[in-house]
């Protein structure tokens, strides 16, 4: 999947990545800053029935949410790792492998230990109001 949209279509193309990942527990989003990671992984909790206060986990690395049926969402933001370890230190991996969603934002910096098959979203500033995103699979059967 490749769309380019304006902020206002957000929901739409949350809905849109939860169809074609549902099968990805792990999501990775590659982007620069300002291009709405933090945004778009709001717009997907939302779509998954989260009704807690979401923000970004920038200081506290993970933020845990409940969706609608009760299930744990997981959302990382390492922007502020300086080494890989930091994250094993937290556990990350058992929450990679928990099969719940884990919505990665940073994942330059925790290559290492992202589990084997996991989705790859890039979200490229087109400009002030459009991104486009693309989605890439990595690993497993595409």
């Amino acid at each position: 999947m490749t769309r380019t949209f304006d902020l206002g279509q957000i929901s739409e193309v949350a809905a849109d990545l939860l169809r074609e990942g549902r099968d990805y527990p792990v999501w990775c989003f590659f982007a620069q800053m300002g291009a709405g990671k933090t945004t778009l992984i709001k717009a997907v909790c939302e779509q998954l029935g989260v009704q807690d206060t979401m923000g970004s986990p920038t200081f506290s690395i993970i933020n845990e949410y409940l969706d609608g049926r009760g299930n744990p969402v997981y959302h990382f933001d390492f922007y502020r790792l300086t080494r890989e370890q930091e994250a094993s230190d937290i556990g990350t991996e058992d929450y990679f492998y928990s099969g719940n969603f884990c919505l990665v934002e940073w994942p330059e910096n925790v290559l290492g230990i992202l589990p084997d098959r996991y989705l790859k979203i890039y979200i490229n500033l087109v400009n002030e109001n459009q991104r486009e995103i693309r989605l890439s699979p990595h690993g497993g059967e595409n």
